[in-house]
C-alpha cells in the first residue's frame, strides 16, 4: 500500500511528453509539494543500463519480446528501487513513461498483445498510476518535432511511420479502456499552453477527487 500520489506522463514520439513531464514536476516543487522525477526506460543504474541497450540504434535485430522483456525488467528495477519506496514515504511521483508505453508500444504496435500487460504487472508488482497526462498529438508532425529537436534518433525514433500510427492508436485505445485515470492534453499548442492545460487539469482533478 502506498500513500503519495503516483502520476505518469505518456504520448508518442515528439509529443512534448518528456518536456511537460518536468516542467510539472518543477511547478510542483515550486508550489511546496514533497515531488520526486524520474523516467522510463531508466531512473536507477541498473535501469539506465537496460535504456542504453534498448535504445542504441544499433541494436537493429532486437526480438520483439526481447524487447518488451528489457522493458519490463528496466521497470521492475525502478518500481522497486525507487517508485515503491518513494510512495510509501508519501511523496508524489511524476514519472516520465510508464507501463503504458509498453503496452502501445510492444502490445499494440509490435502486435504482442496482453502478453506484455502480464510481464508488466508482474514486474511492477501491479503497481498503477492514479493519474496519466496523455499528450496528445498526431504521429507524423510529432516525429518531424523529435528529429528537429535533437542530433540524432534513437532506436524506437527510427522506426517507420506506420509503426507510430500503431502507437498512437494504441494509447488510444488504452485512453478509452480507462477514462478515469487518463487525462488527455491537447500537445499541438506552445510548450506554455500545454503546460498551463496540464496544471490546470492536475487541480481540477484534486478537487474532484477531493486531494
Amino acid at each position: 500500500m502506498n500513500s503519495g500520489l503516483f502520476i505518469t506522463f505518456e504520448g508518442p514520439d515528439g509529443s512534448g511528453k518528456s518536456t511537460q513531464a518536468r516542467i510539472f514536476y518543477d511547478r510542483l516543487l515550486q508550489l511546496g509539494c514533497d515531488a520526486v522525477f524520474t523516467r522510463e526506460p531508466g531512473g536507477t543504474p541498473i535501469s539506465e543500463k537496460i535504456r542504453t541497450l534498448i535504445l542504441d540504434p544499433s541494436n537493429v535485430g532486437m526480438d520483439p519480446r526481447a524487447e518488451a522483456l528489457l522493458y519490463a525488467a528496466s521497470r521492475a528495477q525502478l518500481v522497486s528501487q525507487f517508485i515503491a519506496p518513494a510512495l510509501e514515504a508519501g511523496k508524489t511521483v511524476v514519472c516520465d513513461r510508464y507501463i503504458d508505453s509498453s503496452v502501445a508500444y510492444q502490445g499494440f504496435a509490435r502486435g504482442l498483445g496482453s502478453g506484455v500487460r502480464l510481464i508488466n504487472d508482474f514486474g511492477s508488482s501491479g503497481l498503477l498510476p492514479e493519474i496519466t497526462f496523455f499528450l496528445d498529438l498526431d504521429p507524423e508532425l510529432g516525429i518531424r518535432r523529435a528529429a528537429a529537436a535533437k542530433g540524432g534518433a534513437d532506436r524506437m525514433e527510427l522506426e517507420t511511420l506506420a509503426f507510430h500510427r500503431a502507437v498512437y492508436e494504441g494509447y488510444l485505445e488504452i485512453c478509452k479502456a480507462e477514462p478515469e485515470r487518463f487525462v488527455r492534453i491537447d500537445a499541438s499548442g506552445s510548450i506554455e499552453d500545454v503546460a498551463v492545460a496540464i496544471m490546470d487539469a492536475y487541480t481540477g482533478r484534486l478537487k474532484a477527487d477531493g486531494l
